[in-house]
């Protein structure tokens, strides 16, 4: 590390952090030189540091880049190399959130984050994503097709066989062991329209309108949409109507990740009609997935900080537990539950803990009778797509190798996640190990309320 950086804030940073907004329609931004010059910067700060040495493989990967050249420290790193760090940060924000004492509003202004944002956003700009990673990227594409009645049964029985699974990884270089969800052709949306509206004035409470519109997510529409059915039949037991978002489009999420940020803006367009609409007839909007939740109250607002329709919907845009805890603190949600659920193994989501809301799913789950909740608070190592890829599965088991030991040790009830793919990821390791039950179906179960 230089004497400059050495002179300050060895310390670090005590001060709550704060974010500055992306500025990616900068041209700057994209200046091939200006990033160079930012990696290194923030790579000899992280070297001098090495908190984040057991977060996600991006530190072990730099360090040891570092510590196995020739003068030890970053220049003698190939910068040809700095590419290997970036291909291996899958945006959790962990670093940011709980390890980096640099962030601002400490002078160094370190976001380990977005400059691996900044990094990818280049990458993709010059051509350089894979074709597979773009595949896996366009979930709506994907699920559409896979969603058709007849392919979707087809695709599901290619994915059960180790035939199939050998095929997908040559096509596309997703690893034979790692999980890939089913396809439902009878989505969420589909059995949803076909309910009637249930009956009942809704109440205000707190920050909560009493009624709220379901952002389905990619994921819980066409992959697990028991998850969906499963928080509709909880909140209307607790007197919250339920309404589906008139359409939707992938949240940006995969595209984020991938650093294609043309493509998260266009995608931004396309959903927020729906939910301003909705918000307009006095509806919050909650959605079952950590990271598309996270991209409305996080990402979305960084990237287009002075868009008022982007902060309106940040403003009513909720985690089904968080909404529920509200209702809980205003004395509106229901505690008639009729079963207990004895040990839960909690695993907390990483796109779920830097929204910093609090362990609400752990709080809401404890009111139960009966029931102790037991939270893991580390890296699942699924991480959107990065823990299906061919070159990264290996990593991404030994990242969740601690949860997972955890999990298999506790000898809880149930076992849960918030993120559904990082429950199967957990499942993936454990030896003999029954599948996990989303919190959602855990309350919905503990009110004695019939799955649908």
């Amino acid at each position: 590390m230089s004497d400059g950086q050495t002179k300050t804030g060895r310390e670090g940073n005590l001060e709550a952090p704060t974010r500055h907004a992306l500025g990616w329609r900068e041209p700057q931004f994209y200046d091939a030189d200006a990033l160079q010059k930012e990696l290194e910067r923030v790579f000899d700060i992280c070297h001098g540091c090495r908190r984040c040495f057991n977060l996600c493989n991006s530190f072990p990967t730099l360090f040891a880049l570092i510590d196995e050249s020739k003068t030890g420290e970053l220049d003698g790193v190939d910068k040809s190399a700095f590419g290997q760090v970036v291909d291996q940060c899958y945006l959790c924000d962990m670093c940011y959130m709980t390890k980096c004492p640099y962030v601002p509003p400490h002078p160094w202004n370190v976001d380990f984050p977005h400059l691996m944002l900044r990094a990818k956003a280049v990458k993709n700009r010059n051509g350089g994503a894979r074709w597979r990673d773009k595949i896996l990227s366009s979930t709506d594409m994907v699920g559409k097709l896979a969603g058709i009645p007849v392919v979707a049964e087809v695709v599901n029985a290619v994915n059960r066989s180790s035939v199939g699974r050998k095929l997908l990884d040559a096509a596309l270089g997703v690893h034979p062991d790692a999980p890939v969800p089913p396809y439902r052709s009878n989505t969420l949306r589909k059995q949803l329209g076909k309910r009637r509206k249930p009956a009942g004035a809704a109440q205000a409470a707190g920050v909560t309108r009493g009624k709220v519109a379901l952002f389905a997510t990619c994921y819980g529409n066409r992959n697990e949409p028991q998850i969906g059915l499963d928080l509709v039949s909880v909140f209307e037991h607790n007197g919250i109507e339920v309404a589906l978002v008139a359409a939707e489009n992938c949240c940006g999420m995969p595209k984020l990740e991938l650093g294609d940020l043309q493509a998260v803006a266009d995608l931004k367009t396309k959903n927020l009609p729906h939910l301003l609409a909705m918000i307009e007839r006095g509806y919050d909007i909650v959605a079952p997935i950590p990271s598309c939740v996270l991209m409305f109250k996080q990402e979305l607002p960084l990237m287009f900080p002075d868009e008022p329709e982007v902060a309106r919907v940040k403003q009513h845009m909720f985690d089904p537990f968080e909404y529920l805890a509200h209702r809980h603190k205003s004395g509106m949600m229901r505690t008639d539950f009729t079963r207990s659920l004895g040990k839960v193994a909690y695993h907390v989501a990483c796109h779920l803990r830097v929204q910093n809301i609090g362990l609400k799913t752990r709080d809401v789950l404890q009111l139960i009778p009966g029931t102790t909740v037991e939270p893991i608070e580390r890296c699942s190592g699924h991480n959107g797509t990065y823990g299906v890829k061919r070159e990264f599965r290996d990593t991404s088991m030994k990242i969740g190798k601690p949860v997972i030991q955890r999990v298999q040790a506790s000898g809880a009830d149930f076992y849960a996640s918030d993120c559904p793919m990082a429950g199967h990821q957990i499942e993936s390791g454990l030896e003999n190990g029954p599948p996990p039950t989303h919190p959602l179906t855990l309350l919905r179960m503990a009110y004695g309320l019939t799955g649908t």
